[in-house]
């Protein structure tokens, strides 16, 4: 395939685990800019924590002005949480801090409270979120164990739906389609707390932005492998 990065284009990518997005665009960056010995502008449309994996749209060039326009767009995500217990960030980059009886939560308990969560409704971000406090992310005074008080924001989650469900094993997997703005971790909370129980993300994936599908994405290697072939 044939790029022209300097006019513009959109690029889309599966974010391994463990990068941030900031990883993703200066390893792209970095790639063009020796493949073309020329500097580059390159943005991203819409951050992914450390631990998500998933769809990342970079844009290069002329093609960062419609960076906003990917950023407003619905987002899908399949998401794993473990119920019964919570850690701070409510998912895996804090260890357990509390534990939660699950005896009484049925199969027909967890349908009803996740199905709940489908319309317009108030969130309050997580505070290890990178959403600006003050001029600074939330998670960097988090992280520091310093208590953050943000704002709710008005959100919609479209639709979600249960793929997957053990109980006995207090885990269960969901679909979520929502609008730009709304934190998955900060609805693990929330789902914790309807089941009065706790619960916080095992693994999260982004796999659609708009129309856009993770599977027609690429891998970093494989970029890699086309602009310098």
């Amino acid at each position: 395939m044939e790029y022209n990065f300097k006019r513009g284009e959109k690029l889309l990518f599966d974010k391994p685990l463990e990068w941030t997005s900031f990883d993703v665009v200066n390893k792209v960056r970095g790639l063009i800019q020796r493949q073309l010995d020329v500097k580059l502008k390159v943005g991203h449309a819409g951050t992914l924590d450390p631990l998500a994996t998933g769809l990342i749209i970079l844009c290069t060039g002329k093609m960062t002005k419609k960076i906003q326009d990917f950023q407003d767009l619905d987002k899908e995500y399949v998401t794993t949480l473990k119920i019964g217990a919570t850690t701070p960030s409510f998912d895996l980059e804090t260890e357990e801090d509390q534990q939660f009886d699950t005896d009484h939560i049925t199969d027909e308990q967890l349908v009803e409270v996740i199905n709940s969560f489908v319309g317009l409704q108030e969130q309050i971000p997580s505070s290890f979120s990178a959403k600006r406090v003050n001029g600074k992310r939330a998670y960097v005074d988090a992280r520091k164990g310093k208590k953050v008080i943000l704002a709710p924001s008005l959100i919609e989650i479209k639709e979600i739906e249960i793929l997957e469900k053990d109980l006995p094993n207090n885990s269960v997997t969901i679909r979520v389609l929502c609008t730009k703005g709304t934190y998955i971790r900060a609805l693990a909370r929330d789902i914790g707390l309807r089941l009065e129980s706790g619960a916080y993300l095992t693994k999260l994936r982004r796999t659609k932005i708009g129309d856009y599908d993770v599977e027609n994405s690429l891998k970093i290697e494989e970029f890699e492998k086309e602009i310098i072939s």
